[in-house]
């Protein structure tokens, strides 16, 4: 199983009506939810791990989480108000406003985490789920505790205008970046971790540690990833862009999916992952999020819709 853990909340689309009239519509989402959608739409045996609400827009994410076959058993239920994010959308790119304090998911506590059995052979984590606490804690408590048994899979897909500790949240995700086995920055995550470096050097730096493969999405430019013995570039899928929701997540999830199909999703495995089984892994990251791009919202695609 891969266990995606991070945020899970209600995206409020902006949408029109037939007279004109702008509204929004609540969808379900958040950035690491998305990708446990997503795996779990390709097939994957999939789990999340996230703090979420008994109240309706809870419900709402649990509701979404079955319709897409992902295991939410290993989710901390509470009364807490669900968390919300008000997109808008400026030349297709997607901006939030959060609401999010004392949540369910905000709030999880990292002294109550759960345990991880041994179906679970991969965790993924990032977003900003990693800035607020204490959840930010809690998800990195769960991080380090795990990283010696399982592979830990990182994409900050950082928000720089919610973080408001940026001594601590850089802090954090050098902790975690130290842990990971696979990492993927999009162009704006490493201009903003490292200003003016090029991504082969900072790449150097953690394959250097424990990570296998650190990727770069590079929008219409594709994809790049750097291993221990060598790059494997891929195209982007030219596609009628609707919006960005949801692309690097739907990457994310079928990066993943793609590793796990070639039997490499371990330790072990990635140390001696083919670079053809890896081209074939990211070109099914693109092909995911080429049809999520394509069609409004985070709404990834299932299996037979990339056959």
């Amino acid at each position: 199983m891969i266990l995606c853990c991070g945020e899970a909340l209600i995206d409020m689309l902006p949408r029109q009506l037939p007279d004109g009239a702008s509204v929004f519509m609540p969808v379900a989402g958040g950035a690491v939810f998305n990708t446990a959608i997503a795996l779990g739409r390709l097939g994957e045996e999939t789990g999340f791990y996230s703090g979420i609400s008994t109240d309706v827009l809870g419900e709402t994410l649990v509701a979404a989480l079955e319709a897409s076959k992902v295991d939410h058993s290993h989710c901390a239920r509470s009364a807490r108000p669900t968390t919300l994010a008000f997109v808008t959308l400026k030349d297709g790119h997607a901006e939030y406003a959060f609401y999010d304090e004392m949540t369910a998911g905000r709030m999880l506590d990292p002294k109550a985490l759960p345990e991880i059995g041994n179906t679970v052979d991969a965790m993924h984590f990032g977003a900003i789920s990693l800035i607020s606490e204490p959840c930010g804690s809690a998800y990195e408590a769960l991080a380090l505790r795990e990283a010696p048994n399982r592979v830990i899979s990182l994409d900050p897909n950082i928000r720089a205008g919610f973080v408001t500790d940026v001594i601590a949240y850089r802090a954090r995700l050098e902790r975690m970046l130290a842990v990971a086995d696979i990492i993927k920055v999009s162009d704006d995550d490493l201009a903003w971790l490292a200003p003016g470096e090029e991504f082969a050097d900072w790449a150097g730096n953690w394959l250097g540690k424990s990570a296998a493969i650190v990727v770069l999405t590079r929008g219409s430019k594709g994809a790049l990833a750097l291993t221990r013995s060598g790059e494997v570039t891929v195209p982007a899928i030219p596609t009628q862009v609707v919006d960005t929701v949801g692309a690097g997540d739907t990457f994310n999830a079928g990066l993943l999916a793609g590793i796990r199909r070639a039997g490499h999703l371990s330790r072990s495995g990635l140390a001696s992952l083919p670079g053809e089984a890896l081209e074939t892994a990211l070109n099914l990251a693109v092909r995911t999020a080429a049809v999520t791009v394509s069609r409004a919202g985070a709404n990834p695609p299932w299996a037979h819709e990339l056959t």
